[in-house]
């Protein structure tokens, strides 16, 4: 790790960070809530403990911001059906092979002789593709704006190098809609947001500013190491307090104002916006990005397969964990038959996943046993 990254973890910030947020907590006029989008800034805060470094009056909440988890159950039962095709190899993200589907997982079918591989990005997919020239390669592109412009990338080499038999089973989510959708829904009560640094890379900080013009509600961009979080939440306590809210770039040594234009349009040369379910928010209109008609013939979604009839795991509440409207331990699966090595839900599967930050860090601070 550098010196300057270092600086972002210095316990001296910390304190001093710590300190400033309770002399603001100080005079606030009632509790305030703050949801961290971000799947990365989920584990990051459980990881360094800042929940428990927080003063009374400031409760963190997460959101939808794991990719692997609002991907609905009916995606993962036709990923499935894809697998079970003899002449299909099915290439995802690790996580996603043992995210539960209605009735089995692609982990399970991988172990009863389907051909399912773990790959690191999209390019890899591509390679199996190009290794396999007689079978279909299947690549599950779930993900928001920070890895669909990957998936793209490799659309745009299988193009040009007239690999065929590469397919992608679009799964992609836009940032902005569920935003909206929790603003709208009021199930939940978000006073500010700490907004996605990954994500803020590509779509830039200019992209949120309808979070402060049109629903008056502060938002962040920061980083994922303990200063920055709390440097995050201390702007966020900040506008609120003064009643004036705006979209901060804390991330400026990552973030751009404009983003990354290259990979917008590379994304919306291959993708347009569709209407699309998430895990726990139901449908969004245009909150996915599906491929465009003239790039068909490389859309999975179009392979036909018998798919089962879609359900949840019974009892699972991730949709809730979600949305914020619960926190992991008022599941009644959490811990109890939901563990890491047996999940019963895509909350805790994920690496960025609500429910596997607490059972890995925040269960501690409860005294729960190791």
């Amino acid at each position: 790790m550098s010196a300057r990254e270092d600086a972002f973890r210095d316990p001296a910030r910390v304190a001093a960070l710590t300190a400033r947020l309770r002399e603001q907590a100080g005079r606030l006029e009632r509790e305030i809530a703050i949801m961290e989008v971000c799947g990365t800034h989920t584990h990051a805060i459980a990881e360094a403990g800042i929940r428990r470094l927080l003063p009374t009056g400031i409760r963190l909440i997460s959101g939808p911001g794991c990719p692997v988890c609002v991907t609905p159950v009916d995606y993962l039962d036709r990923a499935v059906a894809l697998a079970r095709l003899p002449d299909v190899i099915v290439c995802t993200f690790g996580d996603l092979i043992r995210v539960p589907a209605s009735e089995t997982s692609l982990e399970h079918e991988r172990a009863v002789g389907c051909d399912v591989r773990d790959v690191y990005s999209a390019r890899d997919a591509l390679r199996v593709a190009r290794d396999n020239p007689d079978r279909r390669v299947v690549f599950l592109g779930v993900g928001f704006e920070t890895t669909l412009p990957t998936i793209a990338a490799a659309l745009d080499e299988a193009e040009r190098e007239g690999i065929g038999n590469f397919q992608v089973l679009a799964g992609g989510k836009l940032i902005e809609p569920p935003l909206r959708a929790l603003l709208s829904d009021g199930e939940v009560e978000v006073d500010a947001f700490l907004l996605p640094g990954h994500v803020s890379v590509i779509l830039g900080s200019d992209f949120y500013r309808f979070l402060a013009d049109e629903y008056q509600v502060p938002a962040a961009i920061a980083g994922f190491a303990p200063v920055d979080v709390l440097a995050g939440i201390s702007e966020l306590v900040r506008q609120i307090a003064s009643g004036r809210p705006r979209v901060a770039n804390l991330y400026p040594r990552v973030v751009c104002a404009g983003g990354n234009r290259l990979a917008q349009e590379l994304m919306e040369r291959f993708f347009e916006p569709v209407d699309t379910r998430w895990r726990g928010l139901g449908e969004i209109p245009a909150s996915g990005l599906g491929l465009r008609q003239s790039y068909a013939h490389r859309d999975a979604g179009h392979i036909e397969v018998d798919v089962v009839r879609s359900r949840e795991s019974p009892g699972c509440r991730c949709g809730e964990v979600l949305k914020g409207v619960i926190e992991p331990p008022e599941c009644p699966l959490y811990e109890k038959v939901c563990v890491p090595d047996d999940p019963r839900g895509a909350c805790m599967v994920s690496s960025e996943g609500t429910c596997a930050a607490w059972y890995r860090h925040e269960r501690y601070a409860a005294g729960a046993r190791a």
